[in-house]
């Protein structure tokens, strides 16, 4: 058909959305970025004087350059196989929080 309602490959079913098989440097450096970013807001509140239940809680957390490489990129997923889920393959991972704690057992 021709004109305005011409078929695509999207409207024939092809694969609207590419995700890439790895993590590339630039998207792991921004997740770097992000948790340290995260670490410096953190240490900035409990500096202050501020004390509170959330603050104590998120003190005990690991700091981005304790965690490894396997815990930055990766979050847990009950239905992914070895229940570990690459963080990119989480729909708008660089909206939602990344988990620095995870279930026991799975760690």
């Amino acid at each position: 058909m021709f004109g305005a309602f011409r078929s695509t490959f999207v409207a024939q079913g092809g694969l609207l959305w590419k995700v890439p098989f790895r993590l590339s440097k630039t998207r792991k450096a921004n997740v770097r970025k992000r948790l340290r970013a995260v670490d410096d807001v953190i240490q900035a509140v409990s500096s202050s004087g501020i004390e509170c239940k959330a603050l104590e809680t998120a003190q005990k957390l690991p700091r981005c350059t304790e965690m490894s490489k396997w815990q930055k990129y990766t979050v847990f997923s009950k239905k992914f196989p070895g229940h570990r889920k690459p963080v990119h393959k989480v729909q708008k991972f660089t909206k939602t929080p990344i988990p620095r704690e995870y279930p026991e057992g799975f760690l």
